[in-house]
């Protein structure tokens, strides 16, 4: 995996399953077209935030609930080229009206700016948005690698994190408008992935003190301004 479309939504959660549904189809036609794995977060422990955060990011109703999901590539081109049969091909318009609200969902491209672990079953998921200056990519790299080592020996399968490469303004929601990005910024998009809740809950404990995360060194990135949540997988192939 080389590249990654981010995805964050407001799905009425009365719509669970036709959502999944949906997905489901969707999935079939991303990996017929080229992509390699596509994911589908539901959000289990979102936390509100006091600057920002991903119920803000997709202006999420109270009968909502937030999916942090992500399609993962080889490469750019097969990314640009799935994208584009995607908008062409007829069975994406047979697929029907979507089972949420479109215009409030955020997505961007984003490169791949560092991956650790090798994967398996992915029972829960870590996933994290926060600006990160331009100039600053390869400290961002460097703390992305240390945490990733902090997160793999407390039980985490897969560590990716990326950088915003494709990030569109949108008309009524966007990844920048919800990281509060500055002059200079882009977005970094990255996720965690557990084998089960359990684990993740009984590793957090123990990273809170881990001083790879806790270490009075500055962070490349505005603390404040990240925003994050924890998901539970409904489609993951």
């Amino acid at each position: 995996m080389t590249y990654v479309d981010g995805f964050v939504v407001a799905v009425p959660t009365a719509n669970r399953q036709r959502y999944i549904d949906h997905a489901e189809v969707g999935l079939d036609l991303f990996k017929e077209f080229g992509a390699s794995r596509m994911v589908e977060g539901w959000g289990d422990d979102v936390p509100r935030g006091e600057v920002n955060d991903l119920y803000g990011a997709v202006q999420a109703k109270d009968d909502e609930t937030v999916l942090f999901s992500w399609v993962e590539y080889p490469d750019k081109p097969t990314r640009d080229a799935v994208g584009e049969r995607m908008m062409s091909d007829p069975r994406v318009a047979a697929m029907g009206e979507m089972p949420f609200d479109g215009k409030r969902m955020i997505y961007g491209g984003f490169d791949l700016l560092h991956e650790a672990g090798t994967g398996g079953d992915c029972g829960y998921i870590d996933g994290v948005v926060l600006p990160v200056p331009q100039d600053q990519k390869e400290a961002y790299r460097a703390f992305a690698q240390t945490s990733a080592t902090a997160f793999l020996d407390h039980g985490a399968t897969r560590v990716v994190d990326t950088f915003g490469d494709e990030v569109p303004d949108g008309k009524i929601t966007d990844f920048r408008r919800a990281a509060k990005v500055q002059d200079g910024e882009t977005v970094a998009f990255g996720w965690i992935e557990w084998p089960s809740k359990q684990v993740r809950d009984a590793a957090w404990e123990k990273l809170m003190s881990d001083e790879r995360l806790s270490g009075s060194g500055d962070r490349p990135f505005d603390g404040k301004r990240m925003m994050f949540g924890a998901f539970v997988p409904v489609v993951d192939r």
